[in-house]
């Protein structure tokens, strides 16, 4: 078997873990941050506006695949400026008070995951170059469990520090250790590819256009497409509600915080790293096949305990094998995304794929409360529907089966 390079591992690990920061702080410590500073709810709840580069990087990720500097380096010229951006917006947003500024430190946060977004695209693109075939587990798992990482230290510990730190503390240490990995950018040398077909040149946007279209008009790009947008769609049904379903089970939210919120992110986390040894150790397709059916079984407890009655064992053992085997499946995912990516194209293609698979989860939340509090459906009828698509979704891995595993170009490093 092939030895992985934990090196390039790390180093991926880390770009994902600078980019994880910015959404994490968003969707975790700034609510804390602004109705402790006392800014309405109405406010903070449509604060979603600021992760909108996340959801629309695939429009300029052609930008980000077509220019850049071969001295420098065709994804680092993208990866270093976006860095230099992060920390000097964290730096700023360190002294800018809320009474008063609010805007312009909303607007500092929307930056940050501007300049996240807008890296993760060259980031995507670099790792596409960086992993051979046999380390896109590995790399897989170190993107998803760096990503997730960054968000549970921006938006978890660092807010867990904050009577110590304070707040001007949390972000000055975000962009401390964004200056970090920007160091560990700046001593990296990157492997320059040459594809098939390029001959070594830049292609062209028409190129870049029509090498783009070829891959979406391979057979069996629509069923993947289909599968990457709903594999996430019973399961995220069953979390958005689950929280809710608990606090009206009378359990307290120390307790909701404690087993999901942290048991239940060690778990993803043991889970991301356990996907990328399957990802590893087993044909892509059939490591999808097994994540899909094996994130079922927990669906369907949580189900379980909706109709009967939650216990305390119950729910913490549902809630950390859902996000365990969550975990595996996101990463086997990511995985087979990459290795269907075309390198010629990489940072649009993967882009594009990702925008699909964030695009593909969006309704749940909205399907899920419409269902529960417009037409009356139970927590457990919910439920069970969201378990039913998981299963319904593992089907889709059939036609995939048809199409050769090989990836789409895998011209080696020079």
């Amino acid at each position: 078997m092939k030895r992985i390079s934990y090196r390039k591992l790390g180093l991926l690990g880390a770009l994902y873990f600078a980019q994880g920061m910015p959404y994490g702080f968003q969707a975790k410590a700034l609510p804390i941050y602004l109705r402790a500073s006392g800014v309405d709810v109405m406010t903070i709840s449509v604060l979603e506006v600021l992760a909108l580069p996340w959801l629309l990087k695939a429009l300029w990720a052609p930008v980000v695949d077509r220019y850049g500097s071969e001295r420098l380096g065709r994804r680092k010229s993208w990866i270093i400026p976006m860095q230099v951006g992060l920390v000097l917006t964290c730096a700023v947003a360190a002294f800018v008070p809320i009474q008063g500024h609010l805007p312009l430190l909303l607007g500092l946060v929307f930056l940050m995951n501007l300049f996240a977004a807008t890296q993760d695209i060259a980031v995507d693109g670099f790792a596409v170059d960086l992993l051979e075939p046999h380390e896109l587990g590995g790399g897989n798992s170190a993107q998803v469990m760096g990503y997730k990482f960054g968000m549970l230290t921006a938006g978890g510990l660092l807010v867990w520090m904050i009577e110590l730190i304070h707040w001007q503390g949390l972000f000055l240490a975000m962009g401390a250790l964004s200056l970090l990995v920007l160091g560990v950018v700046l001593l990296t040398r990157e492997p320059r590819r040459v594809e098939e077909g390029t001959n070594g040149k830049r292609l062209s946007w028409a190129e870049l256009r029509e090498q783009l279209r070829a891959a979406l008009l391979l057979p069996g790009t629509g069923w993947m497409l289909l599968f990457i947008g709903t594999y996430k769609l019973g399961e995220t049904m069953v979390d958005v509600l689950f929280k809710l379903f608990l606090i009206d089970a009378h359990f307290s939210a120390s307790q909701i915080g404690q087993w999901v919120g942290t048991w239940g992110t060690v778990a993803s986390l043991l889970g991301s790293a356990a996907g990328g040894v399957l990802a590893t150790r087993m044909p892509l397709l059939g490591a999808l096949a097994l994540a899909s059916c094996l994130r079922v079984f927990p669906l369907g407890w949580e189900w379980w305990l909706a109709l009967h009655g939650p216990t305390e064992a119950g729910v913490i053992t549902a809630t950390i094998a859902e996000h365990f085997f969550g975990g595996v499946l996101t990463t086997t995912v990511f995985a087979f995304m990459m290795s269907r990516v075309d390198r010629r194209i990489g940072a649009t293609h993967y882009t594009l794929l990702a925008s699909v698979e964030v695009f593909g989860k969006a309704p749940s939340g909205p399907l899920a409360g419409f269902l529960y509090s417009k037409l009356g459906w139970s927590y457990a009828e919910v439920f069970l529907l969201g378990a039913v698509l998981s299963v319904a979704f593992v089907g889709l891995l059939l036609p995939l089966r048809r199409r050769a595993s090989a990836p789409l170009s895998t011209a080696p490093t020079v």
